[in-house]
This record gives structure tokens, C-alpha cells and sequence, in this order.
């Protein structure tokens, strides 16, 4: 159970409605997930996020389907079904086949695995691996 009300476009404020309707514009589709429709109980909060995402999220460097992967790690990594769930059927949409998705599992596992072994055994970093300071 959530801890605010998912708003309706009816209830919302004109700000957030405002938001509604880029995220629907930018995105091709009608749809507004209930992440945006919670978020809507702070326009400002609502705003920003969107702002902010549209800019990461972004093609740049990295191009969409690696990011929405990235996304997908991390959210796994923060134990977020809700991101795993809203990121992997947007790395989907983007082209992740199930191979791929299979692979991105193998390796969130394994990196969760070696992360916990390096923790506990307290393994300095390696002199080659720092970033040089000057």
C-alpha cells in the first residue's frame, strides 16, 4: 500500500496536469504510470523528476537500452520491484531479448556476489586501478 494517493488526471493540479501531458507527448502514449501519479502530490517534486530524467535518460553516450539495463541493475541493487519491474518493460520495448536480459541477471548476480566478498574481506583497491590525482 502506498503512502499517498495515486491522483487521477481530474485530480490533480494544473501544474502537475501540465507534466501529465509532456510525459504523454514525449513518450507517444496516453498511459501515466503510478510512479508520476504519486509523485503528482508534489508538482514541484514532479516536476523536477521528470526534468532531471528526461536529460539522463536521454540517447547521449550511452545509448537508451543500455541505460534502461543500468537502470534495471541499480533498481535491482536498491531492491526496487517497482523500478525492476517499470525498467525492464522499458528495456523490453527497447529491444532487450531475453538473452539479454538473462546475461544482465548473470551479471547483476555476480557482481552482487563479489561485491559482498570484497566487503567482508576488506580487499584494498589496487594501486593501478586508482585514478591518478593531480
Amino acid at each position: 500500500m502506498g503512502t499517498v494517493s495515486l491522483l487521477s488526471d481530474e485530480e490533480v493540479s494544473a501544474e502537475a496536469l501540465a507534466v501529465f501531458n509532456e510525459i504523454r507527448a514525449v513518450r507517444q502514449t496516453d498511459f501515466i504510470n503510478n510512479f508520476w501519479r504519486s509523485l503528482a502530490n508534489d508538482p514541484a517534486l514532479l516536476r523536477a523528476t521528470w526534468d532531471r530524467l528526461k536529460v539522463v535518460m536521454a540517447p547521449g553516450a550511452l545509448d537508451p537500452l543500455v541505460k534502461e539495463m543500468i537502470y534495471v541493475a541499480v533498481s535491482t541493487a536498491n531492491g526496487c520491484s517497482y523500478c525492476v519491474h517499470s525498467h525492464t518493460a522499458a528495456a523490453t520495448a527497447k529491444g532487450m531479448t531475453p538473452e539479454m536480459h538473462a546475461e544482465l541477471l548473470a551479471v547483476i548476480g555476480m557482481a552482487a556476489q563479489t561485491n559482498a566478498l570484497v566487503t567482508g574481506l576488506q580487499t584494498p583497491v589496487d594501486a593501478v586501478f586508482q585514478a591518478d590525482e593531480a
